[in-house]
């Protein structure tokens, strides 16, 4: 299939946008406790049912801001990375940025640190993603090659998640290693407030610095010897994607735990829509990240189970099939 390059600049944000609304207004309606249209409007108007209120305020209004923000800012580190790589497959966990953060908050459930207090948690897993930040550049080298950032990333990953393994490998009691392992799963239920706001900025600056190089993507697409000649600093672009990865990605792992291929399948379901250059797919595939995350959280609520299903089980399952199929539709695309 062609690139459809008269797809206007208007719809293409138009109809991701209308999906993020949708879902976030399924998202706030839909939940265990059935509570009907009419209650939950009295409610958020500041009126009705207090008890009504407080389930609209306290859980799913976090839930609902959480999914859109983490959704956010997985699509675009997925777009913006596959831009800069050139590589289809790459995603924030190409980096390490995402297993750093999942070993820091392993890190807090492991020494009971995260009972201690309940943003011990996330904390360490912000942490954890901006101190992987100077091993990678320090592995990644003189080079200003891609190659290296992948190298040095799957350094980076590969002894995170060494941590992980030999944190369940010695939980002192099979309680701690299902927690630890519950919470790799990923998921947004029962966030706070409190989570919200420790997640947002850190979102917010990652997007900010993403978002911030589309034209440098661009004119890597000629070639790294093109781009320097276009006036493009490599080195510079190169620290602010990391530093944009590690405080966007580690605050939203930090909050939503461990949830894979939403920033792997986004900018493949964006990219047939546009003309295929990386600024053109960063802001599309930003706001269809926070739609899918959400509806995907509203699946997990939907589907029938003897267990709570976990986010990031549904994410796989949704975005493997998805995947493949434009990898083997559109591989002589790219």
């Amino acid at each position: 299939m062609p690139p459809a390059r008269g797809t206007p600049p208007a719809l293409l944000i138009g109809l991701p946008s209308l999906a993020a609304i949708l879902a976030a207004l399924a998202s706030l309606f839909i939940g265990p406790a059935g509570i009907p249209v009419a209650d939950s409007l009295a409610a958020l108007s500041g009126h009705g049912d207090p008890i009504v209120r407080a389930i609209l305020f306290e859980l799913r209004l976090p839930r609902v801001a959480l999914g859109l923000l983490v959704g956010a800012m997985l699509g675009a580190g997925g777009a913006s990375l596959q831009g800069y790589l050139r590589n289809p497959l790459a995603e924030p966990s190409v980096l390490g940025a995402s297993n750093a953060a999942a070993l820091g908050a392993v890190v807090a459930l492991y020494f009971g640190l995260a009972q201690a207090h309940p943003m011990a948690l996330p904390l360490l897993a912000i942490l954890a993603a901006l101190a992987a930040l100077a091993p990678l550049l320090g592995l990644a080298g003189r080079s200003e090659s891609p190659l290296g950032l992948i190298l040095a990333g799957i350094a980076v990953a590969t002894l995170a998640g060494a941590g992980i393994s030999l944190a369940l490998n010695l939980s002192p009691n099979p309680f701690a290693a299902m927690e630890i392992m519950s919470w790799l799963l990923g998921s947004l239920e029962d966030r706070t407030p409190q989570h919200v706001w420790l997640a947002a900025p850190c979102i917010a600056v990652g997007l900010a610095l993403l978002l911030w190089d589309g034209r440098a993507l661009d004119a890597l697409t000629l070639g790294e010897d093109s781009a320097r000649t276009l006036g493009i600093d490599l080195r510079r672009v190169r620290v602010r994607m990391l530093i944009g990865l590690a405080v966007g990605v580690g605050g939203a792992v930090a909050v939503s735990g461990a949830i894979g291929f939403v920033g792997l399948i986004v900018p493949h379901l964006v990219r047939p829509f546009t003309d295929r250059r990386p600024s053109s797919v960063l802001i599309p595939s930003t706001i269809a990240g926070a739609a899918l995350l959400t509806a995907a959280d509203v699946a997990v609520r939907l589907i029938p189970t003897n267990a709570p299903l976990k986010l990031g089980v549904v994410t796989a399952f949704l975005g493997v099939p998805v995947f493949v199929f434009h990898l083997l539709r559109e591989r002589r695309l790219w």
